[in-house]
Parts: structure tokens; sequence; C-alpha cells
């Protein structure tokens, strides 16, 4: 299916719809579930929220959502739902998959993916949800903590279109545009996955030449100032670039999660038959990172698995890593 591009920019006119009436639901509250389910909150959506660790929905309630005691409630309570989790057997646990609780959770219910799933598995649980008498939309988002944070994520939306212009609206405290990608998963998450091929690679391109720069002992800040007052400087520079040159691994987007969006790239790839020889040899080295036991560092301590490689010991001095 192609997919079909449907641009829309934060304060577009949007109508009320039926749903309005009733608290949307948000599950999953971890590094961008967390900034995101607060932005809903901060713009005045009625909102209940749970997180299978309780301690992270206490900003929630503080900014005025309601905390809910389980999933359960949740689907009891609301009619459209967000799911921001790590996994397929966190989505799976959410709804009880597999269950005779599943149809009772998502029937009329319509559910909003907001997460990185393979795309066969998005398939067959669309599938599920549409006969079990709900609805699906396919959401995931491009950006990190810092974007989820500034409400400036890109979604990527697929699904029935009443389905989609129904949740539509709800995503313009979170992103600065949506894009309407077709009408089931999993053409969004296939359209994400060839973004993050980008996004990748040029985290791990920057990273390589810091570490170039720095093996030359060249001065690592004039190096920074020199490549954002070129054509390459972007958002993304902007953000990883500092964190380079201060060491500071505290996760925006984590090893573990990049080297995860890597091998649902590697796999689309060659489902198709793409060749991925960039893509390839980043997951060698986000392999080597995290396997060095630093999976919840940012994605630009791949740097790591760089000086690794020139022998320099993996864990150097003035890191700022959590």
């Amino acid at each position: 299916m192609t997919a079909v591009m449907i641009p829309s920019r934060r304060g577009d006119p949007v109508p009320p719809t039926p749903e309005d009436a009733t608290p949307t639901g948000f599950v999953g509250l971890g590094v961008m579930g967390h900034p995101m389910a607060l932005n809903l909150v901060r713009a005045g959506t009625p909102l209940v929220v749970w997180n299978r660790t309780a301690p992270r929905a206490e900003p929630l309630r503080a900014a005025g959502a309601e905390v809910a005691d389980s999933p359960a409630e949740v689907f009891r309570r609301c009619r459209t739902v967000f799911l921001m989790l790590a996994d397929e057997a966190a989505t799976d646990a959410v709804l009880a998959r597999g269950t005779r609780e599943f149809a009772r959770r998502v029937a009329g219910r319509t559910l909003v993916v907001t997460g990185t799933n393979p795309p066969a598995y998005a398939r067959a649980l669309e599938a599920e949800v549409r006969e079990a008498g709900g609805a699906y939309v396919e959401a995931p988002v491009s950006g990190s903590r810092v974007p989820a944070e500034a409400g400036e994520l890109v979604a990527m939306l697929a699904g029935g279109a009443e389905d989609v212009a129904r949740v539509r609206p709800l995503f313009a405290p979170l992103c600065k545009e949506t894009f309407v990608c077709g009408g089931a998963a999993p053409q969004a998450l296939l359209m994400k996955l060839a973004v993050n091929l980008f996004l990748i690679t040029t985290v791990t391109g920057l990273a390589e030449s810091f570490h170039l720069a720095a093996r030359h002992a060249l001065d690592l800040p004039q190096f920074l100032a020199i490549l954002e007052a070129g054509p390459m400087a972007s958002p993304v520079s902007r953000t990883k670039s500092p964190k380079l040159l201060a060491r500071d691994f505290a996760p925006q987007a984590t090893i573990e999660d990049v080297l995860k969006n890597n091998r649902l790239i590697a796999e689309a790839a060659r489902a198709s038959g793409a060749a991925s020889p960039l893509l390839d040899a980043c997951h060698a080295l986000y392999g080597e990172t995290f396997a060095g036991g630093f999976g919840r560092e940012d994605m630009v301590a791949v740097v790591r698995a760089l000086e690794g490689r020139a022998g320099e010991t993996p864990a150097a001095s003035g890191d700022r890593s959590p």
C-alpha cells in the first residue's frame, strides 16, 4: 500500500469529537511516555494514566491526571487509550492478549499505539483488535526525550480514516507535525523505521567524527563550532554534540532502544531485499556498546565502542553517565 502523506501542523483547527467528554487513557510513563502524557494533561486533556512502576505516575497526578490502579481500570473508564510501551511483551500484558479479558478491554475502544514494534506484530495485533470490536491507530513518533518534553515530536499515523481523524487532535500538544501514512498497520511503523535509519547513521557518524577529532587532539569545542556553522548543522547535532563534548551520557534515547530499532530496521530491510551496509555497521557498534554494560546510556555513548576498537579504556575519566 502506498503511504498517503497528509501533514498537519500545530495550530490547525480541529473540530470537537464525541469522545471529548470522556477521559483519555495513557499507559506507559517511561522516557517518552512521561513527557507525552504530561503535555496532554497540561493542555487540558482529561487523562487517566497507569504505569507498572507506580511512582512514575505521581508527577502526572500532581499535574491533574487521575492515576488508575490497573490497566483494566484505564480501559474501563476510557474510550481512547494511548500505549507507549517498551516491547511486545509489555503491550500484550497490558491488553491481556490471549485471554478472554482482551476482548473486554478493547471492544468499543480506540487503541493509539505509539511504541515501536515489529511490523508483523503490529499487523497481527491490529487484526485482533478489530476482530474484537475495537479500533487501532498506529502512531509511532520521531524524536527523543527532549523534543517529547517540548511537544516537538513528529507523529506518523496509520489506521481507518475515521479513527485517525478522531484521535489526531490529541497529538496537537505532543507534536509539531503529524502525517497520515496509510490506512492500516504497519505503514506508519515502516515509515518510522526508514526515518530512524537516517537518525541512527547520522548520530553514529557524528560520534565517529568526534572520535577522530579527539584522537588527533584537536580543539574539540572549536571542532563542534565548525560543525554547527556548516551545512550539516541540525537539531540532532545541536543536541548530541554538547553531550559528546561533556561525555554526558544521560539518556534521551538509550543504547538499548536504538539497538532494538536497529534490529527492526535490519529485519525490514531483509524482508524487502533492501541493502543496508551503513545500518549493519551501526548495529555492530551499538551491540558492542550494549555488551559493554552501557545499554541505559544515551545513544551518543556509541563513541565508547569506537574508543574500544581504538584500544582505549571503555569508561574514560570525566564521564557523566548515569
